[in-house]
């Protein structure tokens, strides 16, 4: 017969390893938050507004939202197949449509085209293969480059004027240099500061921080808050001592008002929190089995002062998870792998308007941008909710 204290420690161990279950499942986004509201979405199936001129987009790898909430998005207009997709841009010309678009495009947010720019120009090197574009805190607009010879940083108005170029392309790079890149990722900007954050980022292993209106490098920091270290790690595999260092790609660097930075080491699935001069704080990890290209692509928080969640999104799996920043609690998730409005083909950047939309861009063959309107706030009832598509039309 079981004694007394013998059956109370059966039942903490029990209750231990329920804990414990709970938590790993939390930290795989596969758990559902009890008793917890979060933010709630909808796909917004007829915004953006069709391009004009047969235009279509290409590998669509970078978006922002402006003061206006204007939004912006660039992509690659190499990325097509010439049979099957462009046959009005092709010599001879195969067919009535269609046309790789211009680099950049703007959108209002109404969702109609309202400019288009971008590619080569005097005074400045267009990347090899632009990566990511933003808006800092006076509106002008940050391009980078992931290419191999890419190892610079493009500044211009929202217009598409040019002001500044910051680097040299084709120069000799490493995770050391305070003059030049290593095929930049992202950048994104702290107001306060007047600060540039670089997610420096696919041949480089750091986050380096800028004046934004020299664009001189003030410091940088690998991992943890190390010193950065270029060795190739090699690939990454599930369950490993977490790395030192990053892994390339270094997918973005977001600063937020409290002083922190959040940091998207891709491939480690791990999002990595500093303070401002590089201190490491904490980190989270997200889907910490995925392989491939890796789960933490870019983040973006809620427009509320407090920042309370982050939107993280994770091109591999498909999805957007909903964060409480302060707990690094994942709440909920939505979207799922396909084609139709809602869900994704590698969701590689996302963004939140001032009203507290979201937007939504991808690469590879998914080459597209969606909105997803905000709802308010909801009870939690599911983690993986799937395709957020409209009540009224379910």
């Amino acid at each position: 017969m079981m004694t007394k204290r013998s059956l109370v420690a059966v039942t903490l161990a029990v209750a231990a390893i329920v804990a414990l279950g709970v938590g790993q499942q939390a930290l795989d986004g596969s758990a559902v938050a009890q008793s917890r509201e979060a933010p709630m979405f909808e796909v917004d199936p007829f915004w953006p507004k069709p391009l004009p001129n047969h235009w279509i987009l290409g590998s669509t790898i970078g978006l922002a939202v402006d003061s206006r909430d204007h939004v912006y998005v660039i992509h690659r207009r190499d990325t097509f197949n010439e049979r099957t997709e462009i046959g009005a841009a092709t010599d001879p010309v195969k067919a009535d449509c269609c046309i790789p678009a211009p680099n950049v495009l703007e959108f209002d947010p109404d969702g109609n085209l309202v400019n288009s720019w971008g590619g080569e120009g005097e005074g400045y090197t267009w990347p090899s293969s632009n990566h990511g574009i933003t808006v800092d805190h006076k509106d002008n607009i940050w391009i980078g480059g992931n290419g191999r010879t890419d190892s610079h940083i493009l500044k211009f108005t929202r217009d598409g004027k040019f002001i500044a170029q910051f680097g040299t392309p084709e120069a000799e790079t490493d995770s050391h240099s305070m003059e030049n890149f290593g095929s930049v990722a992202e950048i994104s900007f702290d107001p306060s500061a007047n600060e540039a954050y670089v997610a420096d980022g696919y041949r480089n292993k750091r986050v380096a921080v800028l004046d934004v209106d020299t664009g001189k490098m003030k410091r940088f920091w690998g991992a943890y808050g190390n010193e950065p270290d270029d060795t190739n790690l090699g690939p990454f595999t599930p369950g490993e001592e977490p790395a030192q260092q990053f892994r390339n790609p270094v997918h973005c660097a977001q600063p937020s008002n409290d002083g922190l930075v959040y940091v998207c080491d891709r491939v480690n699935n791990r999002l990595q929190v500093f303070k401002t001069d590089g201190s490491y704080v904490t980190e989270m990890f997200v889907k910490p089995n995925s392989l491939g290209d890796g789960s933490v692509w870019d983040i973006s928080f809620s427009p509320d002062p407090e920042q309370r969640f982050i939107y993280l999104a994770d091109g591999t799996n498909r999805k957007i998870f909903i964060i409480e920043r302060k707990t690094l609690e994942i709440l909920t998730n939505f979207g799922d792998g396909g084609r139709n409005p809602g869900q994704f083909f590698a969701v590689h950047n996302i963004a939140t308007d001032s009203k507290g939309n979201i937007y939504t861009t991808e690469t590879y063959e998914g080459k597209r941008l969606q909105k997803f309107a905000y709802k308010g706030m909801g009870p939690v009832t599911v983690m993986d909710q799937g395709t957020p598509w409209p009540a009224d039309r379910k």
